[in-house]
């Protein structure tokens, strides 16, 4: 059973763009690569590419981060680029089950995905030179 849309609150986390928005494609079995279309809107979805790095908490080692792809709805607009710090908004993460080909009782992947209503900029933070 896969949960849906789970809230997720990232604010302990720095999110900053590795790869700029774009739309979302899909590689059919031919070989054929489309966009992404919503299925009520009929709007192509945009995905893009955040690193996620834990903000120093006193007391405890920085963590390294991670790379994630967040799904959006549409095209977030002008602007966002790779190396821009961002916010998501109204972020979800979702789990996802695969089955096996073989065995379909068995899983063959697991995981999760996010995604988000949209970005938000967010002013890189200021380090002092002490």
């Amino acid at each position: 059973m896969a949960l849906q849309d789970l809230p997720v609150v990232l604010g302990g986390y720095r999110l900053m763009i590795t790869e700029a928005p774009a739309a979302k494609m899909r590689e059919a079995e031919d070989g054929t690569v489309t966009p992404v279309v919503d299925r009520t809107s009929g709007e192509v979805q945009y995905v893009v590419t955040l690193f996620a790095k834990p903000l120093p908490v006193e007391g405890r080692k920085a963590g390294k981060g991670e790379e994630i792809r967040v799904n959006l709805p549409g095209d977030p607009g002008e602007g966002f680029e790779e190396g821009m710090y961002v916010e998501l908004v109204n972020a979800v993460v979702n789990t996802y089950e695969i089955p096996d080909r073989v065995d379909p009782r068995k899983i063959a992947s697991a995981g999760l995905w996010f995604k988000a209503a949209g970005l938000k900029p967010v002013a890189r933070p200021v380090r002092s030179a002490a």
